[in-house]
């Protein structure tokens, strides 16, 4: 039989994306593909940014019965001029191109202070994802209108002299949302609504107004003390205390390592039952899957409880005080300002700037402290609450140690075992040396995390029977520290003694880090499939580079921290942006794990506020594992490497 030539591959395979093409290619890298809310959010946060800045009183939208939704301002009006090096009108710019807005300019003087839409997308993907989107601009006595189709100009810019009726300023973005680009094309109504009062909600004082043009219905909303009104009339049930309300934001004058104006506002009540709300934003995006300015909130609540309780000598004997003993029952709505907010996917559903939480945290603590002080009966109240969830959580947990607790084997000596028996929060790191492993111990939290070194390189067990793994000293260690037998993907194994709920693979982000990886991922893989199989497998992901940018404008001094090459080079075009020329910052490798002090460690890899910890799942690489580890598969091999091995960039 001949064998099947492989398709042409040459200078002419390599296709270049223009303009919004690649979202057109693949809209889901970009936005949400459910239904149409998403990109016409993305219009709705450029007015609630312009309202941020006090630019803007009220934001209208509209549901038009052809399907099209209009958004409405009275901000400033996007600027359509000719833009200075592309020689284009700015509106137009700011529709077609991927990465042009006004939201990258964070120094002083910029257009947006403190904005949402910082990944240089926004209403570009907007239009390429709408049949047609019409812009109408009032601003300097003029009015301009511009037309898309498909992303494309289908009307070019026209600007004409405003009327005595049309002198005003503001945007008016009327989008036609493309059907053939989500699975439904109708808005979720209540989530627009949610959306719509939660702006008015964050922004007091400004009045926001949805009308639905096929019923004629016009709903309202405005807020006057915003975070409170809402928190209060959305609890299921009274709250222990006096709802807790408060802001603080950062000023020149105090000296802090944050920008001016960065901070945040909460509103916080503490509940004995029912569900708790849970509402947290950042510059005005909702934020569902929370971050590391709800980890910030937590913190502060926390700190301030544990002292007001150690300071009145309220805490029972043997119970000791943990973060989600004062959250378990706590609802807020949560409003943080950050100058340059990262988050995880273009959607923006979780915050993950890492100063964030030292932001909030420092926020919160001293004011609800001061709060504590000022109202004892009440502090007393929710230190009954807090001490009550913790010897709940203590008995829980004491349970789950009975039914464990027969038979246990010797734990290995190099092991530097966790305070805690809480399977839901204990965690083992397989820390590559004994040099990496000391600065885990020192920067690791005693209290649910473990950490066990291993020596060298862990031996390829793909083909070691299971009666004979127990030889190898380092796989000996590893299976009684978690309490779990090998197995078989076909077994059962008795998972009762196991002894933590994560275990993280953790080895230096080099190469010689990820064949260590790889080893120990084919010991789990092969002979225990059930703790994948369960989540209970984790790899780490420590940075290979440090970057110490210098002030700039608004912005302090940055030690940025990056996984890889490619954020590397992410992270340094960023820098550019925002001002800086090349040679203004420094970089610094990571050798390994055990260059990092405790403190960087902890800050970048094992704190769950801050970390990178991804879930290992089983998917089906029986056919890759035995390739990549089989002692006969050497042919097999040189395959893949002469196929792929123009890919690899080699760490040298």
């Amino acid at each position: 039989m001949a064998s099947r030539r492989p398709p042409a591959y040459s200078e002419s395979s390599i296709r270049v994306l223009k303009g919004l093409e690649p979202v057109r290619q693949r809209p889901g890298m970009y936005t949400r593909t459910d239904n149409p809310l998403h990109i016409v959010q993305e219009v709705i946060d450029n007015s609630a940014d312009e309202a941020l800045g006090g630019y803007c009183r009220h934001i209208a939208v509209t549901l038009h019965t052809d399907g099209s939704v209009s958004v409405e301002d009275d901000g400033r009006g996007i600027p359509f001029g000719l833009h200075p090096e592309e020689n284009a009108p700015v509106v137009e710019l700011v529709f077609t191109r991927l990465h042009a807005g006004g939201k990258f300019d964070k120094l002083q003087g910029g257009a947006y202070s403190f904005s949402g839409g910082l990944h240089g997308v926004g209403v570009s993907v907007t239009n390429a994802l709408s049949a047609r989107l019409e812009v109408t601009v009032w601003r300097d006595g003029q009015v301009a209108t511009i037309a898309f189709a498909g992303g494309e100009v289908v009307q070019p810019l026209a600007v004409r002299k405003a009327t005595r009726d049309d002198r005003r300023s503001g945007t008016r973005v009327r989008v036609w949302p493309d059907a053939s680009y989500f699975d439904s094309p109708q808005l979720p109504l209540g989530d627009l609504i949610h959306l719509l009062r939660s702006k008015a909600v964050l922004l007091p004082g400004v009045k926001v107004d949805l009308l639905q043009e096929k019923s004629g219905e016009v709903t309202h909303w405005e807020y006057a003390r915003g975070l409170r009104d809402y928190l209060q009339g959305s609890l299921p049930t009274d709250p222990v205390i006096d709802l807790f309300e408060g802001e603080h934001y950062a000023s020149a004058a105090d000296g802090e390592s944050f920008a001016e104006g960065e901070g945040a506002a909460w509103c916080v009540a503490f509940t004995e039952e029912g569900a708790a709300l849970r509402e947290s934003y950042v510059n005005l995006i909702p934020t569902p899957a929370g971050g590391t300015h709800e980890a910030g909130l937590r913190e502060g609540l926390f700190q301030a409880v544990k002292g007001f309780i150690e300071l009145h000598s309220l805490q029972p004997k043997g119970v000791k005080l943990l973060p989600e003993d004062v959250f378990a029952r706590a609802s807020f709505v949560l409003s943080a300002r950050v100058l340059d907010p990262q988050f995880q996917g273009q959607i923006k559903e979780k915050l993950n700037s890492r100063d964030a939480l030292r932001l909030v945290g420092q926020a919160v603590r001293p004011v609800f402290e001061l709060w504590l002080s000022a109202h004892v009966d009440q502090g007393r109240k929710l230190a009954e609450l807090v001490i009550r969830q913790a010897q709940s959580r203590l008995r829980a947990a004491q349970k789950v140690e009975k039914k464990k607790g027969s038979g246990v084997a010797v734990l290995p000596g190099k092991l530097t075992d966790c305070e805690s028996r809480d399977l839901s929060r204990n965690e083992l790191f397989l820390v590559e040396g004994d040099s990496a492993g000391g600065s885990a111990k020192m920067g690791r939290d005693k209290e649910f995390q473990a950490v066990l070194p291993l020596r060298g390189k862990v031996l390829n067990s793909w083909e070691i029977e299971p009666d004979r793994l127990f030889a190898n000293t380092e796989i000996h260690d590893i299976a009684v520290a978690i309490g779990v037998d090998p197995h078989g993907k076909d077994d059962t194994p008795d998972l009762s003694n196991l002894r933590y709920g994560k275990i993280c693979i953790l080895s230096d982000a080099d190469v010689d880090g990820s064949h260590i990886q790889v080893l120990l991922l084919t010991l789990f893989f092969r002979h225990f499939p059930k703790l994948i199989e369960h989540g209970h497998v984790c790899v780490a992901r420590p940075p290979l580079y440090r970057l110490d940018a210098p002030a700039r404008g608004k912005k302090p001094a940055q030690k940025i921290y990056v996984l890889d090459d490619a954020e590397l080079q992410a992270a340094q075009d960023k820098l550019r942006k925002d001002g800086l020329k090349d040679g203004a910052w420094q970089i610094s490798r990571f050798k390994g794990l055990g260059e990092m002090s405790a403190e960087q460690l902890w800050d970048t890899t094992l704190n769950p506020d801050t970390r990178r910890l991804y879930r290992v799942r089983l998917d089906d690489a029986q056919a890759l594992f035995h390739q990549l580890m089989g002692k006969g598969e050497a042919q097999a091999r040189r395959g893949l490497m002469e196929e792929y091995g123009d890919q690899v960039e080699v760490d040298i």
